[in-house]
């Protein structure tokens, strides 16, 4: 087991054990500091494996608890299930004093976040992750968000939980596809600043899980901690996902964030060498893990149509985009770039 602090607006702790999920009610209870009732977001590919035992575990400890479930899949981040559930929420009477638990992955714990943020001006929220992509990164330092027409997660706030609860047995009923996904930003942190990390990796992600799991949580622990609010260090997280982004509203979200990810940082890796800032060597080295990993490096669109769906992305600021930009493995740099730059630098990646 191990237990990572995050010390951001607020502190909490990430959890970090296989079969955590049998404990739940206990670390609950002790974060929480008592009984409360609990509402219960998951959706229709994790209830039935993980509800029950959740439910059970909190009952035990003497919460009470209802729940309210979502069909999987990014559609379900909508502004029409935000509503959904915060009237959920409110006919059934929860207070400030009251929590909400996500289980389930990216989706479940995005607008979850999000609800938990806006329901009564904040209440108190609680992650359960379950697939590689949430425990490693998006389960951790407080961005929640729900996905406009114009593009993803346009309408959100930082909201941190109060604990994070990751049980990496649940990892192993995932699609080998699934899991890949979460191989992408596991291999983004080694890219964006951990050299060591990357070389890891090497000898596969799976067999070394509770320890990656924790290397990613730390370095995204640190970075939140500097920089909590999105304003410089934590942009570096972004590496590949301007162009990811795009990359799935292209496909009407039928290519997955993690594998549109892993096309976006083999663009903008290939593109850093044609620019001359990053080695070929390294370019090579960071397409060689993902495709090790089962990922995608090839984009089926081209570049107008990306640049046409990217400069609706949040990092645009006026005329200009932060672009996340490989120098070599463990060093990236933000680079602000002309909007107008950006196709150009799209297309040296897709050459």
């Amino acid at each position: 087991m191990r237990k990572i602090q995050v010390n951001a607006s607020s502190s909490y702790n990430v959890i970090i054990e296989k079969d955590a999920l049998l404990r739940v009610g206990e670390y609950c209870l002790d974060a929480l500091g008592g009984t409360c009732r609990v509402c219960i977001l998951t959706d229709t590919n994790v209830a039935p494996l993980y509800l029950d035992k959740v439910k059970k575990g909190l009952l035990a400890s003497g919460f009470d608890t209802l729940e309210f479930i979502i069909e999987s899949g990014e559609a379900s981040k909508s502004t029409e299930n935000l509503v959904r559930l915060v009237e959920f929420m409110a006919e059934n009477r929860l207070t400030r004093k009251d929590v909400l638990v996500a289980l389930g992955g990216g989706v479940v714990g995005d607008l979850g976040g999000f609800a938990a943020a806006v329901y009564l001006r904040g209440i108190r929220f609680v992650q359960l992750p379950t697939t590689l992509l949430a425990a490693t990164d998006s389960s951790v330092g407080g961005k929640t968000a729900v996905d406009l027409k114009a593009g993803k997660n346009l309408m959100g706030a930082f909201y941190q939980p109060t604990l994070v609860i990751c049980d990496y047995s649940t990892l192993d009923t995932l699609d080998a596809e699934v899991f890949s996904d979460g191989c992408a930003e596991v291999i983004k942190y080694g890219v964006i600043g951990n050299r060591k990390l990357f070389d890891k990796l090497q000898n596969g992600i799976a067999a070394q899980i509770e320890e990656i799991i924790a290397d990613c949580v730390q370095m995204k622990a640190d970075i939140v901690e500097e920089d909590e609010h999105d304003n410089g260090k934590r942009q570096l997280l972004n590496l590949g996902h301007t162009v990811g982004h795009a990359i799935e509203v292209c496909s009407e979200f039928e290519i997955s964030h993690g594998r549109a990810v892993a096309m976006g940082m083999a663009i903008i890796s290939k593109a850093a060498y044609k620019l001359g800032y990053c080695k070929k060597e390294d370019v090579e080295e960071i397409i060689a893990l993902l495709e090790k990993e089962g990922l995608p490096t090839e984009c089926p669109y081209g570049a107008d149509e990306l640049f046409s769906v990217a400069t609706a992305d949040k990092k645009r600021a006026g005329d200009e985009i932060c672009v996340v930009i490989p120098f070599g493995i463990g060093e990236c740099r933000l680079v602000r770039i002309p909007v107008s730059e950006l196709c150009g630098l799209i297309a040296k990646g897709l050459e």
